[in-house]
């Protein structure tokens, strides 16, 4: 989140739920009417698969205990909601208990195209869906897994292969280029920019991919292609830890992006 903000998290009741007023609720069901079509198009099938098992509401913002009770019975997950932003140990931490962590709040209208800040929509409507699958959500845990293990100083490396995967990762669907990740499910612009001709397509690789840097607050100039689901799979078997230490050996790429002060 950005150090200066105008929103506020919403504080769940003892039972985890949350009081969304109307306008809030317009909001979430304006947003999935006009994300739809594009998902729809765009995502690959096990985002779609699982947007279909949970058939969250579209008419009001889902609360955090119904999504997990579905979750709970595909693969033992749940969504929690955060008071606040949350450092990466602690996001590290709950990925590790099979728990993902929600911003509260929803969008203001204003920001109805982008907001820079992760909401409640992005978090639901973009993440949850990969986390009814055994395998993605084994993968995400295992990314937990390592981040509690590593030094605080390698949480910025391995964090990397999380943002080029479940947030932002593309993978080939029957010769088409398809979106997988969750922050390109929730934006209308950078959905249909990630297939694109436009940024840089690069081969699915964990030691690229950890030493490639990226920017929160625009659209990505580079994205990695997923050929084959068992590549993404099989770098949760992988040694994690030594692999950040490698990245870190033979250093960061240079950006493919300006300076933000430049931008």
């Amino acid at each position: 989140m950005p150090k200066s903000t105008e929103y506020e998290a919403k504080v769940a009741d003892a039972e985890g739920h949350i009081s969304y007023d109307a306008e809030e609720d317009a909001v979430w069901r304006d947003l999935i009417a006009r994300q739809m079509p594009a998902v729809r198009q765009h995502m690959a099938r096990p985002y779609l698969q699982g947007l279909d098992l949970l058939d969250m509401p579209r008419d009001r913002v889902p609360q955090c205990p119904e999504i997990s009770q579905k979750l709970g019975c595909l693969t033992g997950w749940r969504v929690e909601p955060v008071p606040a932003l949350i450092g990466f140990g602690r996001f590290f931490g709950m990925l590790a208990d099979r728990t993902f962590p929600a911003a509260s709040f929803i969008r203001k209208r204003k920001h109805f195209d982008y907001i820079e800040e992760p909401d409640i929509f992005h978090e639901i409507f973009g993440h949850t869906p990969l986390l009814t699958d055994p395998a993605f959500a084994a993968f995400s845990q295992a990314i937990g897994e390592a981040g509690t293990r590593c030094d605080k100083a390698d949480y910025s490396w391995l964090i990397r292969l999380y943002w080029f995967s479940i947030e932002f990762g593309l993978m080939r669907e029957d010769g088409q280029l398809k979106a997988l990740g969750s922050g390109l499910a929730s934006s209308v612009t950078e959905l249909p920019w990630s297939i694109s001709d436009r940024p840089e397509h690069r081969a699915f690789d964990v030691l690229d991919i950890l030493r490639t840097p990226y920017r929160i607050d625009i659209h990505q100039p580079v994205y990695f292609v997923i050929d084959h689901l068992d590549d993404l799979f099989a770098a949760a078997e992988r040694d994690l830890l030594s692999d950040v230490a490698e990245a870190r050996k033979l250093g960061l790429h240079a950006p493919k992006y300006p300076p933000k002060h430049a931008a």
